[in-house]
């Protein structure tokens, strides 16, 4: 293989505290040090700025939310221009008063902003009570163009949705990244903590495999707990990367902070698709009916 394709990734697991401007300055300290080591794309966990304040529904909380460009984008555009490093940043997005979104802005490695992406699928669970906070997106899904190609990104709940890595596939992205913020409810951990922390894992390798692209999930780490009590969160970190076979090129562990490192070859993505032409084989024809939210009974059936 080609080894002037070669490109290397990292994925910052971190801790997120509840000072905004600590946290900031520890994803520029990490992002410094992965730029040192030879990365030159780096992708930060999903609302790395504070602590995962979607445990409660609490309208204070919005005062947490930043514009687009804002502080985040500006320390991390900084960073990115003079270390010539592609930087996926999410943000607690405030498009104006009362529209809010999770996002994702990649810079670019000349420190300008490539493009934005808004959360598409978002979630209310317990203690993921996203919904209150984020309004959907509505920028769709995207290959963003940048100085090492094109990649997609998708935030968290959106890693469970074939139809969003396929679509982002289709774009042109040959890379999707992941930022996530997703761990253990306590109570839960002993009994089915290995099996949640699995299928989270499975299924992102299978949207590499099925749409022939590497896949980079990064997550942070820490043990959450709201300030009105409660179990809290434990966040079960694994940041991975795998490749378009679906084969695990690196993995961090569960609870420490760490700049997972990953030498990718973006040849592996042509030679992947060549053997195993699942985009070339699609019965775009037949697939009406995936725009449909279920068939019922009284449907006839056809799409």
């Amino acid at each position: 293989m080609n080894t002037e394709n070669n490109l290397t990734i990292a994925l910052v697991q971190m801790a997120c505290g509840a000072d905004s401007n600590e946290n900031v300055s520890a994803a520029v300290a990490k992002v410094e040090e992965a730029a040192r080591r030879g990365a030159k794309v780096v992708c930060l966990p999903e609302l790395f700025r504070s602590r995962y304040f979607c445990q409660t529904e609490d309208a204070a909380l919005f005062d947490l939310a930043e514009p687009v460009p804002g502080p985040s984008t500006e320390a991390l555009g900084k960073v990115a221009g003079q270390l010539n490093v592609v930087i996926i940043v999410p943000v607690f997005e405030r498009r104006t008063a009362g529209i809010y979104h999770n996002s994702v802005v990649v810079v670019d490695s000349d420190g300008s902003i490539a493009g934005l992406y808004r959360k598409m699928h978002v979630p209310d669970d317990p203690a993921y009570y996203e919904k209150f906070y984020f309004t959907p997106g509505d920028r769709g899904f995207q290959a963003i163009r940048t100085s090492v190609g094109k990649i997609g990104t998708l935030i968290c709940w959106d890693q469970w949705y074939p139809e969003a890595a396929r679509l982002t596939t289709l774009q042109g992205a040959e890379m999707l990244f992941y930022p996530t913020a997703i761990g253990w409810h306590p109570s839960e951990k002993a009994w089915e903590g290995e099996t949640q922390r699995s299928a989270w894992q499975t299924i992102q390798r299978s949207h590499a495999i099925a749409n022939g692209v590497f896949v980079a999930a990064v997550n942070r780490v820490g043990h959450e707990k709201p300030d009105t009590g409660g179990d809290g969160i434990e966040f079960w970190g694994s940041s991975f990367v795998c490749d378009p076979f679906g084969t695990v090129l690196a993995e961090a562990s569960i609870d420490k902070e760490e700049i997972l490192l990953a030498e990718v070859n973006m040849g592996r993505v042509e030679e992947v698709r060549r053997n195993w032409p699942f985009l070339r084989d699609r019965r775009v024809d037949a697939y009406g009916g995936i725009t449909k939210r279920f068939f019922d009974q009284s449907d006839d059936g056809e799409c």
